[in-house]
């Protein structure tokens, strides 16, 4: 899941190797931790956080079959 959202961020920013992507385990979940340049950061979410909405579907769709749910998370 990791490289599916860092391949998704690096396309969308301006400074690709400013992103970073963590995955924290929880015991119930998993969460993705997405970190981009804060010139980027508008890019990431896009208007209105459509953008961010759409990342978070597409790891919803390919995180189905797995165990635990996995969440996507934007920190600046």
């Amino acid at each position: 899941m990791e490289e599916l959202v860092r391949f998704m961020a690096q396309s969308l920013v301006d400074h690709p190797e400013l992103v970073d992507v963590r995955t924290v385990e929880e015991p119930a979940s998993t969460v993705i931790e997405l970190r981009v340049g804060p010139d980027d950061m508008g890019k990431v979410i896009g208007k209105q956080g459509r953008i961010a909405k759409a990342i978070r579907t597409v790891v919803k769709a390919a995180s189905a079959k797995s165990e635990k749910p996995v969440y996507v998370e934007i920190m600046d």
